[in-house]
């Protein structure tokens, strides 16, 4: 029977990611790297013992610091069944004599880092007998030893860098621990020694000669082969490919480290501590096939591919746009190297472009490409390319690189000796080398994935919430990789009911029943004799505030104000200008509100586009205002306002007749006017009374031109509820030596600015140190309408780190503020401004 051929694309998917980038070379014509076609020879006796360029690299780190357990590799199994504790310690040891790295030690030699290669170097396994512990006992106790097991440093001139330690739970149940420094291991080491232990101790328990092909090399020649391969030509022409791809690239990626447990945000610690934690999770068959069908479509490896998506999900995560992430390669591609223990793994930094928003087809060809070619350039060590690229060194972060990506084969599966099964366990991680490290093992079936994450930056919550964004990524990828990836949703599905729902639900109890000038009137009632407003050294208490704003409004209806009717408001800041607004409120009018210092035209285009039935302004004012048929209302000259009754007019107005009318900037075009009934405005006012907590101590800093929104409520809250508005000149708002002073001398709670006004005064209270202003009544500062730089945020917290702030922001059309984001202290590097976009 004929078996047809696979498709060529098909069978190039199955091949290990170093084939196939050997493939992808003789694709393109490329010929085979000369280090592939030589062999590695054995050392002359009296060879210098160097170190590899990696073990010299940790060499230098565990001087720096040589507490540090950072590079301590621990991995622990469970054994079940009889087992031969002497022939365990046998056949460790006879490990330790097949490989002279086991049984290496480092000095130096003239300041220089040397390999010291004991000729026989036996250790004897620590026991320690936990049967008469309960259960739960025996679980806390093996936590804590295996942490200390794993944490202890090792002293690199002195002792085995190697350390067994067995466990007896039960009569059959064990745990064996072992901790190796990644100086003399790696991954796949763990992976050498764990077979050739057991093909020593099943040979031993059963009385026969174990059998293991004799190593071709031992890992000291391999240093010395490295040494002397990686110079001139060679080294210059793999370090122009690196120099080249990496030019430019960026010093740090940042990531979001907020904790939601605690809404606190993670300052990353001037020096590294390398303190970490895992957290496991796993893709579901369904979806893992999905990822693998998608690869073969596309041509790429499954690493290619989870690779593109973690990228995505970073980029999405802070928008940076050209992000490396360090992917760690076995450097195993020589037969000699196959059956070797020792630190052979190499780093590779793989840099992807994420500018124009492209799809994630479009980006998963340019990881490809990126991929291949680094595999193609893998043998130069990343010390050397680190050394090379000389970036800018800085005791907080790794240099090129912050956050790794790994895919591995299964772990070691279940072996099952004569009378003994064997488990490996998941290892309890204290450490994290970078900020973040997402491993995936891949399984027959699955995907297992692991993060390791520095715990200086990183909660278990924020990892928690970045599993499920990357798992709602990988589900959409595969149904549309033709997405852009700035649309990919990252959100679970409890998100985005949190966020659509939840937080929507934002319905709280306010008087639907009445207009703003009623609930006015019964806090007049209330607080008749208490000051409601006051400009200068002038004021008026609640009665009065009333009394002559219904004067105005009864003046208002005689001449034609009703529901409905608009009237416009053109005058400068003073009391003349609150008792205007509520007295268009309460001749059931509309307030229209015209800024003086407006250019005529501007002016007049919205008196035209409103239809503006009166105009109420200043005697001061006339001879700026445009020409226009409105009728005018003089407030400071009109005595006919003065002969009006003070007792409330009666009004025609409902909750749902508007209150106010105000236009727009303009910056899009034409200014447009925005209609906001009194259900909205007293929707908003409430809001912001709920919020900020007022109280009918409160007073407010009315700083805003009435024709930007935010005027509404700085004129208008406080009076719902008995307390004070403080209406400042522009000359005032626009100083702030004046502005300080006032805020101090008027005993204002309540204060809201534009970030640039804001920066003016801290740029004062920094000239004014030591005696900077106290602020002492201040409960609150609102930030809105621009960009809020963080560096804003932390200065005034460094001076006034009790005086929380508010950053608000809504438009015009929502009666103003929609989200309010309240903010207890100075922001991270990780935080981003907040931008009103």
């Amino acid at each position: 029977m004929e078996i047809p051929a696979q498709p060529f694309s098909n069978r190039k998917s199955q091949l290990s990611a170093a084939k196939r980038a050997l493939l992808e070379k003789r694709l393109r014509g490329e010929s085979v790297s000369l280090a592939k076609t030589l062999t590695i020879p054995k050392r002359s006796p009296e060879a210098t013992l160097l170190l590899s360029f990696a073990q010299e690299r940790l060499w230098f780190f565990n001087l720096l610091e040589p507490a540090n357990p950072a590079y301590n590799s621990s991995f622990s199994l469970k054994l079940s069944g009889h087992l031969d504790i002497a022939a365990l310690e046998q056949s460790v040891n006879s490990v330790i004599e097949r490989h002279e790295i086991l049984r290496t030690n480092f000095t130096t030699d003239n300041s220089e880092p040397r390999q010291v290669i004991h000729a026989h170097r036996p250790i004897t396994l620590s026991y320690i007998d936990l049967r008469d512990r309960s259960a739960s006992q025996q679980t806390a106790e093996v936590n804590r030893l295996a942490a200390e097991h794993s944490q202890h440093p090792f002293d690199f001139a002195q002792e085995p860098l190697l350390r067994v330690m067995i466990l007896q739970l039960g009569t059959i149940d064990y745990i064996i621990l072992t901790t190796i420094h990644h100086i003399i291991n790696d991954g796949w080491s763990i992976g050498v020694f764990i077979q050739e232990l057991f093909t020593f101790y099943q040979a031993y328990r059963q009385g026969i000669e174990p059998i293991l092909p004799e190593l071709p090399i031992q890992y000291a020649d391999y240093a010395l082969w490295q040494r002397q391969y990686l110079q001139g030509d060679v080294l210059e022409k793999q370090l122009n490919y690196w120099k080249q791809q990496l030019a430019g690239i960026p010093s740090l990626l940042q990531l979001p480290s907020v904790s939601e447990a605690r809404r606190r945000h993670r300052p990353r610690p001037p020096v590294q501590t390398n303190q970490g934690q895992t957290q496991a999770f796993s893709l579901n068959s369904t979806l893992t096939q999905q990822l693998r069908q998608l690869s073969q479509n596309a041509g790429t490896t499954l690493f290619m591919t989870l690779l593109a998506a973690f990228a995505v999900l970073l980029y999405r995560y802070n928008g940076q746009e050209d992000i490396a992430i360090g992917s760690p390669i076995a450097n195993r591609d020589r037969t000699e190297t196959r059956h070797l223990l020792g630190c052979l793994v190499n780093t590779i930094v793989l840099r992807t472009h994420l500018e124009n928003n492209p799809s994630f087809t479009q980006l998963l060809a340019q990881v490809r490409e990126t991929t291949l070619q680094a595999y193609a350039h893998q043998q130069i060590p990343f010390e050397k390319v680190v050394e090379a690229l000389q970036p800018e060194r800085n005791l907080s972060h790794a240099p090129l690189f912050q956050v790794m990506f790994v895919l591995q084969n299964a772990s070691i599966a279940p072996l099952k000796l004569p009378g003994l099964t064997l488990t490996p366990l998941q290892p309890q991680v204290s450490t994290a080398l970078f900020d973040l490290t997402l491993t995936f093992e891949e399984t027959a079936t699955t995907l297992v994935g692991s993060w390791e994450y520095s715990t200086d930056l990183f909660a278990a919550d924020t990892i928690t919430r970045m599993t499920g964004h990357f798992q709602t990524l990988l589900e959409a990828i595969v149904v549309n990789p033709a997405c852009g990836i700035g649309e990919l949703p990252l959100l679970t599905p409890s998100e985005l009911h949190l966020m659509l729902v939840e937080w929507n639900n934002t319905a709280t109890p306010y008087p639907k029943d009445y207009c703003f000038h009623q609930l006015f009137e019964q806090q007049v009632q209330r607080t008749p004799e208490a000051i409601a407003v006051v400009f200068d050294d002038r004021h008026l208490t609640y009665q009065e505030l009333d009394r002559q704003a219904n004067q105005l409004a009864h003046y208002l209806q005689k001449i034609g104000v009703g529901a409905e009717v608009l009237v416009g408001l053109c005058v400068e800041r003073s009391l003349d200008m609150v008792v205007a607004i509520l007295g268009i409120f309460k001749a059931g009018g509309v307030y229209v509100p015209l800024e003086p210092t407006y250019p005529q035209e501007r002016l007049a285009y919205i008196l035209a586009d409103a239809s503006v039935a009166v105009l109420l302004t200043q005697s001061k004012l006339a001879e700026l205002l445009p020409r226009h048929q409105t009728q005018i209302v003089y407030l400071d000259g009109d005595r006919l306002l003065s002969q009006q009754p003070q007792t409330p007019p009666i009004c025609q107005s409902q909750p749902h007749n508007l209150a106010y009318a105000i236009y727009t900037s303009g910056s899009t075009g034409q200014p447009k006017g925005v209609l906001i009934e009194h259900l909205g405005l007293l929707n908003h006012l409430y809001a912001m009374i709920a919020n900020l907590d007022l109280k009918e101590t409160d007073a407010i800093a009315q700083t805003a031109s009435i024709s930007f929104d935010i005027s509404i409520w700085q004129i208008l809250t406080l009076l719902l509820i008995g307390g004070r508005v403080h209406v400042f000149k522009y000359e005032i708002v626009r100083e702030p030596v004046q502005l300080l002073e006032q805020i101090e001398r008027q005993a204002i709670s309540v204060l809201q600015i534009v970030p640039s006004l804001l920066k003016m005064l801290l740029e004062e209270v920094e000239r004014s140190q030591p005696q900077i202003p106290h602020l002492c009544k201040l409960r609150w500062l609102l930030v809105t309408g621009e960009a809020f730089p963080t560096n804003l945020q932390d200065l005034w917290f460094d001076y006034y780190p009790d005086i929380p702030m508010m950053n608000a922001y809504g438009p015009a059309e929502c009666a103003d503020d929609v989200t309010l984001y309240p903010i207890f202290q100075g922001a991270t590097g990780e935080l981003k401004s907040l931008l009103y976009k």
